[in-house]
């Protein structure tokens, strides 16, 4: 099974960062997608960031960017830089990993990012 595990959420002012990184571990084949999806509350679930094996990168709409994903030295680690942070990103922010020779995908626990006015 394999194991995400999430770090740098936390509170932040409006017009502040956060990094959030995100760390996978225990995947007998190769992880070929990482990225970031949030949960807020009443809404859908929505991509904030992915990044492939190659390099690809796609990222959600209300992006614009501010926000930059990037692979870590580590293998199967990758981060996210959000900058000029916006009330409206407060949310649970949750780690993703896609095993294409499975075809399947896991979810870490979910790193909660409060931005306040």
């Amino acid at each position: 099974q394999v194991q995400l595990v999430e770090s740098g959420g936390g509170l932040v002012q409006a017009g502040g960062s956060l990094r959030l990184s995100c760390s996978a571990s225990g995947s007998n084949f190769e992880i070929n997608v990482m990225g970031w999806y949030r949960q807020v509350p009443g809404q859908q679930r929505e991509l904030v960031a992915h990044i492939t094996q190659l390099g690809s990168i796609d990222y959600g709409d209300f992006v614009k960017g501010r926000f930059t994903i990037s692979r870590g030295d580590a293998k199967d680690t990758v981060h996210l830089q959000m900058d000029s942070l916006k009330v409206e990103d407060t949310g649970v922010y949750y780690c993703n990993a896609y095993v294409a020779r499975q075809r399947n995908e896991y979810w870490g626990q979910g790193t909660q990012v409060t931005v306040s006015s």
